[in-house]
């Protein structure tokens, strides 16, 4: 379409210019061209196969829809605004390579169930791209886990000390996270994967298709069962931006947690040169770029989940031109969780290092193992509830008296209460504190390996 043209006999003049250049979403929705080619192929492909065009005139559309393709991939095929969307675009290029017969194309066919094919095709590639980047940075947080089974690192809770964790269960947090990342878009896929095509524009179609025949052409699992629905669902595209926005949610969650490790308050780690920048009038700054830039790009996949949800809330059946509008949304989430995927796996694999010396210092400088103490006296017999608030007077008289729980001498100890013997100084030390924590999931040593073991198989499957 150009603004010279009109849309059919219906109309008797054509657009304003500055409506078409508002119209027009050639200049985004380009990025489904590959995907609309085939879809097309495949209408093609189904048009021959019921009998609505020849055999000869469905072969003749199969290749001049791909040698649209070939010429695209070489940069010869850039359609401008006077295309509209990529949908004419092609058509109108078919038509010039193959004549007439080009015209047949959208035979039985409507943008609506067209552009949501090709919507759909699009983001079940980009979501098998996205779970392959899970699984690599899954990877990454597995082999620096195995390397700290035994590395101790402060655990926080409303950003106090709380009790010392071993590194490798800190990081498999991280990993269980991505697994249900992972997971999460895995279901989303089995609604993405439902074949609109054939729709129509809202009502089906008089002409004799085979819905089925092009959904497995297509490699749809399903078709969807009612038209109206088909067209105008966009269900999948609200899914798949909220569990992309809870994939950037643990993205930035382990972003901040590397910011205050980098900082020099906490020191738990050094940022690589190949991973930071400079001040630009601070000389002996490192920046942590690449985690601010995933925890500030987080905020741009929240607004267009929130864009989507507003679009959809009170449009009436079936497809309206606001939606339109669900493409650059998804499209940038696509593209920015991809990079943030990119950006955390490289960070993590060569843009940092744990200072395991500092780290070993950290959980012996606190009263991160006063809850051990309750539990030392509780295995021992005197009711956890009255261990709890004797260990709480300790703290208090240790902190007035500028001591750690570690400096407090046996007489001391038993003078709080006799249960206390010269096993305390075993049970509190951190390396303990973290190995007796044996329960199923939790940080001691043993477990941590049998998470590790169950972790790698788990990617590997």
């Amino acid at each position: 379409m150009t603004e010279k043209q009109t849309w059919s006999q219906r109309f008797e003049s054509a657009l304003h210019p500055a409506i078409a250049r508002f119209n027009a979403s050639i200049g985004f929705d380009i990025e489904l061209i590959e995907y609309d080619l085939t879809g097309s192929q495949a209408h093609a492909q189904m048009l021959a196969h019921t009998g609505i065009i020849s055999p000869p005139e469905g072969e003749q559309l199969i290749a001049g829809l791909e040698q649209i393709r070939q010429e695209y991939r070489q940069g010869k095929f850039n359609p401008g605004i006077d295309a509209e969307d990529v949908h004419f675009a092609v058509e109108r290029r078919l038509t010039e390579l193959v004549g007439d017969v080009g015209k047949k194309l959208h035979t039985a066919r409507s943008r609506n169930d067209q552009v949501g094919t090709d919507t759909r095709l699009y983001l079940r590639d980009q979501i098998q791209q996205i779970k392959q980047q899970l699984r690599e940075f899954q990877a990454v947080l597995l082999d620096i886990a195995e390397q700290n089974v035994e590395t101790l690192i402060p655990g926080y809770t409303h950003l106090q000390r709380a009790q010392p964790l071993s590194l490798a269960h800190h990081l498999l947090a991280y990993f269980q996270m991505a697994q249900r990342d992972w997971e999460r878009l895995g279901d989303v896929y089995r609604r993405v994967n439902i074949s609109p095509l054939g729709c129509g524009a809202l009502a089906g179609t008089t002409f004799p298709i085979d819905r089925h025949y092009s959904a497995k052409l297509l490699h749809f699992d399903a078709i969807y069962a009612n038209s109206l629905d088909g067209v105008s669902d966009r269900d999948f595209a609200v899914e798949f931006l909220c569990a992309a926005s809870l994939i950037m949610v643990h993205l930035s969650r382990l972003s901040e947690e590397i910011i205050l490790w980098a900082s020099e308050e906490f020191r738990f780690i050094t940022l690589k040169d190949s991973c930071a920048t400079g001040s630009s009038i601070m000389p002996q700054k490192k920046n942590p770029d690449v985690p601010e830039l995933v925890r500030g790009k987080t905020g741009r996949v929240f607004g267009h989940l929130q864009a989507m949800l507003v679009i959809m809330k009170g449009l009436p059946l079936a497809y309206n031109k606001d939606l339109q509008e669900d493409k650059e949304g998804i499209f940038d989430t696509v593209n920015t969780v991809k990079a943030c995927l990119e950006a955390m796996t490289i960070l993590l694999r060569e843009g940092l290092e744990f200072r395991t010396q500092h780290l070993t210092e950290a959980v012996a400088e606190d009263f991160s193992n006063a809850t051990d103490v309750a539990d030392y006296l509780a295995a021992k017999g005197v009711p956890f509830r009255e261990a709890y608030n004797l260990v709480g007077k300790v703290v208090k008289t240790s902190i007035a008296a500028g001591k750690l729980l570690k400096d407090l001498t046996l007489e001391e100890w038993q003078q709080l209460h006799p249960a206390f013997a010269e096993d305390i100084y075993q049970a509190i030390s951190p390396r303990t504190v973290v190995a007796a924590r044996n329960s199923y999931g939790g940080t001691g040593f043993t477990q941590v390996k049998t998470a590790l073991v169950a972790a790698r198989t788990q990617i590997a499957e």
